[in-house]
């Protein structure tokens, strides 16, 4: 009996062992047809991806991103590798474009899934931009902050800021006549009293206004936490965590200083506006007063958190960009005379020379308008526009695009392609021929695609025309000398950060007669009484 138990017993166990060794070899087999699979659907994957520089296993192409003037580099890599290509860092794809055709495809056509932004841990959880409408995902909330933004600046009502624009222009042109050294500071100034007065009714005092320091300042942090591939925590999350001591790690303690910065431009204003607004003393023609005046006590803490962000992206979008711009014109004008006196001459022509232009004017001054856009194509003031993320895996031209990639508009590469725009590198407002269609195509680029375009964008063409056409009515842009009597033509030199600016520009504004200085400082003084 216990032989026949021992018999069978031996034989279960042997079964189980030989059902256990097949479940065994079964799993093994099923795990190396699973990867086999995997890796076949990858390579092919992989093939269907947009083409870039090789990518190196683990890190891709962390090691190749290039840390200054980048837009340079991901143009001649375009050459090689076409108009959309990827780059992996540390498994994050970067589909960078730099084709203005591909863009629109992609940005407006298909912009139900183009138009979050990527998740920035440097300037949005650390620094904590990530609130404000220039980073804010798409959805209700970036809806609402948009829809403030837009009805403020739209073509119906801009006009109501004409004046102040004009008025701050004329200022701004005066100071760097009498002061040539002043010309960046000047514009600076007078730029953040246009948008300081428009978003909160705020008169900025001079260049120690605290509003107007701030303003500065969580502008500079933005751009430093935004730039394109400088924060490796961008990429790896975790570090984050590591405490701001550590030896190469001080960028938790920058973080923790642009915050700070933000927190008081956000509030100081908005408290200001709120204050004087109960006192009747700022209303109308702001952002900030109209909407007070819309929804009063009826603004929920929530709906005040968006509108502050809203406000304040107002305030930092408007400024370095128009900064930039107006150091590129004067740069410009300093390097192509020859545009400047053809300017000069059109507004001889339709203005004369017993008064100052106006916005209005713009419509009949078509060259002058030409040169303004040529200033936004020859040196774009954020050369790779804000980064898009896809919401989705998407197809296009037979590339795969997978989701969760960041998606960089090569603005640069796009405005200075030879194919389009011959001599690219030349300052050349004649490309156009006046015609606004033509101009339009490079206004499309430069202030962004699709539901992310710039909501200011009939404002600061305004403030550019404003500026432009008086520098031109009343100066020669003229080159310093230096020791030696001979002109000093400064070189296109540019800072390296998301808002990009000319280095160096030094010029002195000379008038181009006693009478037309004499009508600038008369508006001056009857629009300062």
């Amino acid at each position: 009996m216990h032989s026949v138990l021992a018999q069978a017993a031996s034989g279960a166990l042997s079964f189980e062992l030989r059902l256990g060794q097949s479940s065994v070899l079964t799993i093994c087999i099923l795990a190396l047809l699973t990867f086999v699979l995997r890796e076949i659907v990858l390579y092919f994957t992989r093939h269907s991806m947009p083409p870039g520089p090789f990518r190196w296993p683990v890190i891709g192409n962390a090691l190749q991103l290039p840390q200054d003037h980048p837009w340079v580099k991901y143009t001649e890599w375009a050459k090689m590798y076409g108009p959309l290509m990827q780059l992996d860092v540390l498994g994050q794809h970067m589909l960078v474009i730099t084709s203005a055709q591909t863009a629109r495809d992609l940005m407006e056509k298909r912009s139900s899934i183009y138009s979050d932004r990527p998740h920035l841990v440097m300037a949005g959880d650390l620094a904590g931009f990530g609130d404000t409408l220039i980073l804010q995902n798409y959805g209700e909330e970036f809806r609402y902050q948009r829809k403030l933004v837009s009805h403020s600046f739209s073509p119906s009502v801009i006009h109501r800021y004409y004046d102040l624009q004009e008025a701050a222009a004329r200022r701004l042109v005066l100071a760097v006549i009498e002061d040539p050294d002043s010309l960046e500071s000047s514009t600076r100034l007078h730029i953040a009293s246009i948008i300081l007065r428009m978003t909160y009714g705020y008169t900025v005092k001079g260049v120690d206004d605290p509003l107007f320091t701030t303003g500065i300042a969580v502008i500079n942090g933005f751009s430093e936490a935004t730039r394109p591939g400088a924060w490796p925590v961008d990429f790896v999350p975790i570090l984050q965590y590591v405490p701001h001591w550590v030896p190469g790690f001080v960028f938790t303690k920058k973080a923790r200083e642009w915050r700070g910065v933000l927190e008081r431009a956000l509030w100081a204003p908005y408290y200001w506006c709120k204050e004087n607004y109960a006192r009747d003393a700022a209303h109308g023609l702001c952002l900030c007063g109209s909407i007070l005046a819309a929804e009063g006590s009826q603004l929920s803490s929530d709906q005040e958190w968006l509108f502050v962000n809203a406000a304040v992206t107002v305030m930092g979008g408007g400024l370095d960009t128009n900064i930039s711009t107006i150091l590129s014109f004067v740069l410009a004008m300093l390097r192509f005379p020859e545009v400047q006196k053809k300017a000069q001459a059109e507004i001889d022509a339709v203005i004369g020379t017993n008064r100052l232009p106006l916005i209005s004017d713009r419509h009949s001054l078509p060259y002058v308008r030409s040169v303004v856009t040529e200033v936004y194509r020859w040196i774009p003031a954020v050369p790779l526009g804000i980064p898009h993320a896809l919401r989705q895996d998407d197809h296009y031209d037979g590339l795969f695009l997978s989701k969760g990639s960041v998606v960089v508009p090569n603005v640069w590469g796009m405005l200075h392609d030879p194919s389009i725009y011959p001599a690219p590198h030349e300052f050349k407002p004649e490309r156009y021929g006046g015609l606004d269609a033509e101009m339009t195509k490079v206004t499309d680029i430069a202030f962004g695609f699709g539901r992310r375009a710039c909501p200011g964008f009939y404002f600061a063409e305004g403030t550019i025309f404003a500026i432009v056409a008086t520098v031109l009515a009343i100066c020669d842009v003229v080159p310093t000398v230096d020791e030696h009597g001979q002109e000093v033509i400064p070189e296109v030199s540019l800072t390296s950060g998301a808002i990009v600016s000319p280095e160096n520009v030094k010029c002195a504004f000379r008038p181009r007669s006693g009478r037309v200085k004499d009508i600038l400082v008369e508006a001056v003084e009857t629009e300062q009484e």
